[in-house]
Formats: structure tokens, sequence, C-alpha cells
């Protein structure tokens, strides 16, 4: 059976690459020091949320309360008793680095205070075990997972106070992972947060008002809050540069960054009006995060239109946030059209931006169509606008039905077609240093767990999660040993799934 198996795969994987994918490339096509990793957060891997002194986050309450969609232990891949195992088929697929988060409610369970011994060891082994294997680890210090205790206390992100409690948290990071950890992430995505948690009020913690939202928030200011949160975010952000700047970075030698969900955008017409809201969209979404970091303030798009809602910055706070990153973080998944629109409403972030966002083609949550220009444009635009930044490129990918054929032709497709785009834009000029795939293996997916962007499949059902490749898994493995071309190099791909 199992020859069988991989007869079908290297058939596929010939079929993928006459048929689909002409421009071949190879891995040593990329400058010397890029890397190539896969990425997964702490909430959507570990599982284990009740054990060795982990308490609950913000998702782990609205997964059990009557709006949420399911249970982490419904999807979880017990990446808390199995890391060494993960670990293992990292090393065998090939990877030069991996990104992973710290859950702040394992690490320091109160939000803030005592540190959990159990949680430290936990990411001192993880740490350990990837550096024993010579894998890279890119770390995020947060990924949607705020401790219910700071939320319950004061209202988490839309009270100054976690400006301080997210600073010493990132301290106790840099003290004790520091010496291992040389790439820093701090917040995930933080306009995808603020939009989706605190105006539409579809993620956690489900904030919005009426008339916006999705209607089923009970609590919430959606003309206020999303801007109130991001501004938090930023000074959370700039506050822990500064403090690993001064306190670590000398002896550490490391850098830090943050990440930014970077939709690519194109006008859904040839009008003005359109073209015109195409530009509004990208500031808003992409300058609300990088404006401040790389010129102290706001695009004047949003300062004009959001008036006195949006926050300002001292002149002090300015500064800090300021080249406060020493990289830029890019999440990308697919191109939208804008069209512009004029709201019945006024007040917030949809209803601001005045444009609509349109899947490009097919896309859907199934399925992303392919469009790697988008992500090239995503890369020109930054470079471009924002001086030409190093940028790490921390998650892309296309994800399927959980319980879809493990012959994933179709994110091959898309892997070897945005990789190739990064590849072009790196010769075009963009400082990009780094592609990690989204994700490693099946995840409890934050929107629609039903859905998983893995290389490996994880039976869900099963008590032990048992891990099994993909095509994608035995693509990227032969990518990552040295070329695309296939069947040449495929059978050495296929040594890392035998053991």
């Amino acid at each position: 059976m199992r020859q069988f198996l991989l007869v079908i795969t290297i058939v596929l994987l010939r079929w993928a690459f006459s048929v689909r994918c002409s421009n071949d490339y190879s891995k040593n096509d990329f400058p010397e020091g890029f890397v190539f990793g896969s990425a997964f957060s702490a909430f959507q891997w570990e599982g284990a949320v009740d054990e060795d002194g982990r308490s609950p986050s913000i998702w782990d309450t609205y997964l059990h309360s009557e709006n949420g969609h399911g249970r982490i232990e419904d999807g979880d891949c017990d990446g808390y008793h199995k890391y060494k195992e993960d670990v293992r088929l990292m090393y065998e697929m090939g990877l030069d680095a991996f990104r992973l988060s710290i859950s702040w409610p394992r690490l320091i369970p109160s939000g803030r205070g005592l540190v959990n011994p159990k949680g430290l060891r936990f990411y001192k082994n993880l740490l350990d075990e990837l550096t024993r294997y010579g894998i890279e680890p890119h770390v995020t210090l947060f990924h949607n997972d705020l401790p219910q205790a700071l939320e319950d206390e004061y209202g988490g992100w839309i009270d100054r106070k976690i400006i301080d409690d997210f600073t010493a948290f990132a301290e106790v990071c840099f003290r004790e992972f520091g010496n291992e950890v040389k790439h820093w992430s701090t917040i995930n995505e933080p306009n995808m947060l603020a939009w989706g948690g605190y105006d539409l009020g579809v993620i956690p913690p489900m904030h919005c008002s009426p008339p916006f939202g999705t209607g089923n928030c009970s609590r919430g200011n959606s003309s206020t809050e999303p801007y109130i949160v991001l501004h938090n975010m930023l000074l959370a952000h700039a506050s822990t540069a500064r403090l690993y700047k001064q306190k670590y970075k000398y002896k550490q030698n490391g850098s830090v960054g943050i990440t930014c969900y970077a939709y690519w955008m194109v006008p859904f017409t040839s009008s003005q009006e359109d073209k015109i809201a195409t530009q509004r969209a990208k500031d808003f979404f992409l300058g609300w995060v990088l404006h401040p970091l790389v010129f102290g303030d706001y695009p004047d798009i949003m300062r004009k239109i959001v008036g006195k809602r949006l926050p300002r910055f001292s002149k002090d706070e300015s500064d800090l946030v300021k080249d406060s990153s020493d990289f830029f973080g890019v999440i990308h998944y697919t191109t939208m059209y804008i069209k512009h629109l004029s709201s019945s409403y006024q007040g917030d972030f949809n209803s601001d931006m005045n444009a609509a966002l349109i899947p490009f083609g097919n896309s859907t949550m199934v399925a992303f169509d392919v469009l790697p220009w988008g992500l090239e444009g995503v890369l020109e635009y930054i470079k471009q606008n924002y001086g030409n930044p190093p940028v790490y490129i921390l998650e892309n990918g296309r994800p399927t039905s959980h319980n879809s054929s493990i012959n994933d032709i179709g994110r091959v497709e898309f892997l070897h077609a945005y990789i190739g785009s990064v590849l072009k834009s790196v010769r075009n000029g963009s400082d990009t240093r780094g592609y990690f795939q989204w994700s490693f293996m099946d995840l409890f997916e934050f929107i629609n767990f039903k859905y998983t962007f893995g290389l490996y499949y994880v039976n869900f059902s099963d008590p032990e999660r048992k891990r099994s490749p993909k095509t994608s898994a035995f693509w990227y493995s032969a990518f990552l040993k040295g070329t695309t071309k296939v069947p040449k190099s495929v059978s050495s791909s296929l040594e890392f799934s035998s053991q």
C-alpha cells in the first residue's frame, strides 16, 4: 500500500508541475540567509487547555459560550504532549526556521505577576528541541490568546493598563528565552484583531455596537474601540521594543518587529471613485499599522475621516512608536477588489473607509484563487511607500476542507506560485528575508475549524492525533531540499515520511 501511495504521489506531483507550474526555480535561487519555514500558534496547536496551571484565554471563553462554534478540544493537535514528534517532522521536512507563539495565559496565568514554572519549562523544552535540530525559532509574543483575567479586570486592549502588563510579559520571554530566540514579533495582525474583535464583533472579545457589527454583541463601541485598541497595541509594541533594545539587544543580538494582515487590493472598476477607494482602503488596512511605525502618525486620510475618534500620539509617544520595528511581518492570503461604498451609516471602521471588499474571482474560505501577483503588490507597496524595510512573510497558505483528500494539489500549486512571487519581488529589490507557510499541520482554525491549511493531516477523532503528510508536505520538503523539479528529487522528499 505504501508503495502504491508513493507512486500516486509522484504522478500527481509530475502532473501538477507539467500542467500548472511552468516556472521552475529552487531554494538556491534565493539570497544567502533567506529562511524558509512553517508556522502555528500556541492556542491552535498546544491543546492541554486546563493542564499544568494554564488559565483561560478569551478564546477559551468564547468557544464555550453560546456564540462559540465548538471547543478547542475538538480541534487541537495536542502539541503540548507531542512537541518532540512535531519538531522531528520539521527537521525531516528540512525547515530552516519555524514560527510559533508563547501562550500568555500558560506562562503568566493571571496576566501579570507570578510565572507558571510548568509553562516556563514547556517553552524552554520546545525551544531547546528546535535548537537541537538546527531550526531557527521566530516567536510571536501575542497571537490572539489574551488572558481572560485581564479582559475581566479592565477590558484588555481597550485600557492603557495593558501596555505595562504586555511589556512585563514580554520581558519574561526576553529574559528566559532570549538566548535561543533572535526574531521576536510582538503582536499578530493588530489591524484584523481591532477590526474583527471590536467593530464587527466576529472574534473574541466580541465587542460591537448597533447598527454595526454582527448583532450578537452585548458590549462595545464600534465607533471608537477599534481605534483605541490598535493605538494601545502600537504603544505596547513600541514599549516592548524599547525595553528589548535597552536591556537585551546588546547581549542577545536579536530583533523585534510586528505583523500586519495585508490583503492586496485592486479597483473593482476603472472608475475614479473605485481607484480612490482602493488607495483609501490601503491607508486604512495597511497604513493604520505601518504609517505610525515609519512616520510617527496615522495616514492623513484617516485623520481627516475619523477625526476625534482616532487617538492622538503625544510627541514622546510618536517618537517611541516611530522606527520601533526592526522588521515588518506580512500576513497575506488573497487579493480583494475594492469598490467605493457610500455607507448609510457613519462612524465605524467599515463606514469610515467607505469601501467594499469583494473577493477576487472565485475566492472563498474553502479555496483562495492563485493570485501570486497580489503578494508581489503588497511587497512592492511596502518597498515604495515605507522605505523598503526588512520583511518576513509570516503567513501564507491555502485552506481546504479538513476532510478533503491528502492529495492537495491545489495547495501545491498555490505554494509554488506564491514562493515564486516572493523570489520575483526579491529580484526586484524588496528586502524580504523569509517565507513561512501557514500551517505546518491542520490546526484549530480561528474562524472555522472545518477548514485547515496544514501540510500534515491531523486526525482529530484519534486520541493520538496521528499526523499524516499530504502531497503539499512532500512538495515543500522537495523544495526545501533544493529543487521543485519532479520526479528527480521526489524520492528524497519522501524519506522523512517513511520513518
